[in-house]
């Protein structure tokens, strides 16, 4: 069974608050295109906030996600906090009550993160927003767990995935929140929720590739 487990990887949220602030400007850069301009610099602040909490904490998965979560959703001003504060609430409520991660919990966790957002967006695929990276990318896990392949593989076929998605938004007509005013002036470039949760799924892949690497080395 490839597993790795939530007591020792809250060190993973710290790596998606490196990977956010490292991209704060390019986030900024591409929202003031077509949005406020600020989803960079309201991400780096709140990713910062959480990680200040959870460093040298020893936190779990679970807790480390509730963390950000709850700083997403409290403290952070514009429309991605609430979002992504969800999801990263659902997040940590699927796993709280697992000792170790596997793909299945894994796929579970994600998905549940998907329901959240879409409990309080209108969004859907195609409306020029992270669901555009998000959807794709869970179908992708789900379907090289389905086909038998193992965790990490699943785990390269999501980060593809949200890859692709990411880079679909270029192509689309912003249909949801601010940029939706601009119309067809929308096309041509890419969402910023979905550039920034193509980098939140890749870091967060990576961090569990590494620690299913641990854990096969150990023995685990």
């Amino acid at each position: 069974m490839q597993q790795f487990e939530n007591a020792s990887a809250g060190d993973i949220v710290l790596s998606l608050a490196d990977r956010i602030i490292e991209n704060r400007a390019y986030l900024s850069e591409i929202d003031g295109k077509i949005g406020d301009g600020d989803h960079g610099v309201n991400m780096a602040k709140g990713f910062g906030m959480a990680a200040d909490r959870i460093r040298g904490n020893d936190m779990s998965l679970a807790t480390a996600f509730d963390t950000l979560g709850t700083v997403l959703m409290t403290e952070i001003g514009g429309s991605m906090g609430p979002l992504y504060g969800v999801m990263f609430t659902q997040f940590a409520e699927t796993i709280e009550g697992s000792s170790s991660i596997d793909a299945r919990t894994f796929s579970a966790m994600l998905s549940n993160g998907l329901n959240g957002i879409q409990s309080i967006g209108s969004a859907k695929v195609g409306d020029k927003t992270l669901l555009d990276t998000l959807v794709p990318a869970i179908e992708a896990f789900d379907a090289a767990n389905a086909g038998g392949k193992p965790f990490p593989e699943a785990l390269d076929a999501l980060v593809v995935a949200a890859e692709k998605g990411r880079d679909s938004t270029k192509d689309l007509v912003a249909r949801i929140g601010r940029a939706s005013r601009l119309g067809e002036r929308s096309v041509g470039v890419l969402d910023a929720g979905a550039t920034s949760c193509a980098l939140i799924l890749e870091t967060l892949a990576h961090g569990a590739k590494q620690k299913l690497q641990l854990s096969a080395t150990a023995g685990g």
